[in-house]
């Protein structure tokens, strides 16, 4: 197929194209006749399975990941494959389509904001509740809208150069999104940002809400994640036995702690000392919240005010997702443990209101 066209006036334009990536999850499954189980299909068939693509007026060509990645074992080895994927196809596409499973798609999204440095093109990561294969699939909607999105150009620029997610009818920062409904075909929400686009008959771009790309600045890609991070989620009766674990397992250099409400912990004497021992020991702890909307206003309780003299950092209204992954780049990436605390109080990619 030839990447030209003739425009209104005659004249000769390239075609944009658009790579799909896919790394696993249930949108390429198909259905074993014989077991009812799920086997994955031939990806470079995926116009026979959206014979909607041809229709396009851009090139789509897609690759795959062998073996195909369940979404439940990502981790930092497989975000490293991704966008090194994408770092050496940069220049070849205008636009990236990622297939990922839906469990761990926002915590994916949110390395790769943070990896992918001066991205100018976007990356949007979909995929389905239900197999293309499927009569009732959202896969192929959420497919061929995921595919128009990277396609997008205005006056010459992406539309929307970041890393996002694009499910069912609304396109969310991916630093910003959640998945909340294992069952819903409208799987994530971003409840503390706006989305980046809504999908109707027409395609309804927020516009002030889209990060745009730094003019002049060059494409690189991180490719340094420190795992050596935890999370700990308060309730009520939370063992100081189990606490004393977390907070001095071996290698640990960062923790998020998912807190009540609006940054609220337990007044104990003795989990209060716990927290300013681990500190004080060289344990950074992040303070985000349990619910799915709102901020962390450590100034709003007395223990929240502990937390914040003691030298725990506010994680305002990040999502879970987002603050792992930050903690994961910041400490792959900086020398001194004093570079990671000036960016955990920073919004590098549009992650946290501040």
């Amino acid at each position: 197929m030839s990447n030209n066209l003739l425009n209104k006036t005659g004249r000769i334009y390239l075609k944009r194209k658009v790579l799909i990536i896919y790394t696993g999850g249930t949108i390429g499954m198909a259905i074993d006749p014989e077991t009812n189980s799920l086997l994955s299909f031939d990806f470079s068939l995926i116009e026979e399975k959206v014979p909607e693509i041809k229709r396009f007026d851009f090139d789509v060509n897609s690759t795959s990941f062998k073996p195909i990645i369940d979404s439940s074992d990502m981790n930092p080895d497989v975000w490293v494959k991704l966008g090194t994927i994408i770092e050496d196809n940069y220049n070849r596409y205008d636009g990236f389509v990622v297939l990922h499973g839906t469990d761990t798609m926002a915590y994916t999204a949110s390395a790769l904001s943070f990896m992918l440095q001066n991205l100018g093109k976007p990356v949007v990561f979909t995929g389905s509740q239900l197999p293309l294969s499927t009569i009732r699939t959202d896969g192929k909607e959420n497919l061929i809208t995921a595919l128009d999105i990277a396609s997008t150009y205005e006056n010459g620029l992406a539309k929307v150069p970041e890393v996002c997610i694009f499910f069912q009818d609304k396109l969310f920062r991916g630093n910003r999104t959640t998945k909340y409904n294992a069952e819903h075909f409208r799987a994530f929400r971003s409840d503390n940002y706006p989305p980046l686009a809504e999908v109707g008959v027409h395609v309804k771009y927020n516009d002030a809400y889209i990060q745009k790309a730094k003019e002049g600045a060059v494409f690189t890609f991180a490719k340094k994640m420190d795992n050596n991070v935890g999370l700990l989620k308060l309730y009520p009766g939370i063992s100081y036995t189990f606490l004393e674990a977390v907070l001095k397992a071996p290698g640990l250099k960062a923790l998020v702690l998912e807190t009540f409400g609006s940054g609220n912990a337990p007044t104990n004497k003795k989990f209060l000392e716990m927290i300013k021992d681990a500190v004080h020991g060289g344990l950074i702890i992040l303070n985000v919240t349990q619910c799915l909307a709102g901020s962390v206003a450590m100034e709003r309780y007395q223990t929240g005010i502990y937390l914040l003299e003691m030298g725990v950092h506010n994680g305002g209204d990040m999502t879970t997702e987002a603050a792992i992954t930050k903690l994961m780049y910041l400490l792959g990436n900086t020398i001194h443990t004093d570079e990671v605390k000036i960016g955990l109080n920073k919004s590098l990619k549009g992650e946290i209101y501040l």
